[in-house]
């Protein structure tokens, strides 16, 4: 029997209140502190599924929906929405609310992928992480596009090495190599 583990399972829910420090010149959260957030809990989410060591493969789609201000409170919301062998889907959601008026609107959603390794936690080498069961009506929607976006997800890899292959390693930067 395949092993599984419920969305719920793998459930994290980080708040953090956005302070001055936290912020771009333009008075809004910090894109890459949001990216910080949305990765430290997406591998606490990796690692309540499948009890052993992960490393971030890609964060895709991270769609930055409306800006997180200063004294605002920023939720990060993840679970695993998909899994394959190895690898794990993380669906992020993030909410912001300002906290004079208790106004909570949608900030920005993603989806990262992990790939779980042999590690300090786990050293075994053959092994396959649990599949995922949705039981809401959201996670049902979210792990409905698991396939499609495994599939996208794995073209885009191979085209982005085929891209990579061919750039040039040079310092100091410039556009040297890639002349005709």
């Amino acid at each position: 029997m395949e092993d599984t583990k419920f969305c719920r399972e793998s459930r994290v829910i980080q708040t953090h209140r956005i302070f001055p420090f936290d912020l771009n010149p333009f008075g809004f959260l910090f894109g890459g502190k949001l990216m910080t957030l949305i990765d430290d809990a997406a591998s606490i989410s990796v690692s309540r599924h499948c009890r052993r060591g992960a490393v971030t493969a890609s964060l895709d789609n991270l769609n930055f929906l409306k800006p997180l201000h200063a004294n605002h409170s920023v939720c990060v919301k993840s679970y695993v929405s998909g899994a394959h062998n190895k690898s794990m889907e993380v669906f992020v959601k993030i909410i912001g609310e300002d906290l004079v008026t208790g106004e909570r609107y949608l900030a920005a959603t993603c989806f990262t992928t992990f790939v779980a390794v042999p590690s300090h936690m786990n050293e075994e080498t053959v092994f396959t992480v649990p599949k995922v069961v949705p039981e809401t009506k959201e996670e049902k929607l979210v792990h409905g596009g698991y396939e499609a976006r495994r599939t996208a997800r794995l073209a885009e890899r191979d085209a982005y090495k085929a891209f990579a292959a061919q750039l040039s390693t040079d310092l100091p930067w410039s556009d040297e190599g890639m002349k005709d």
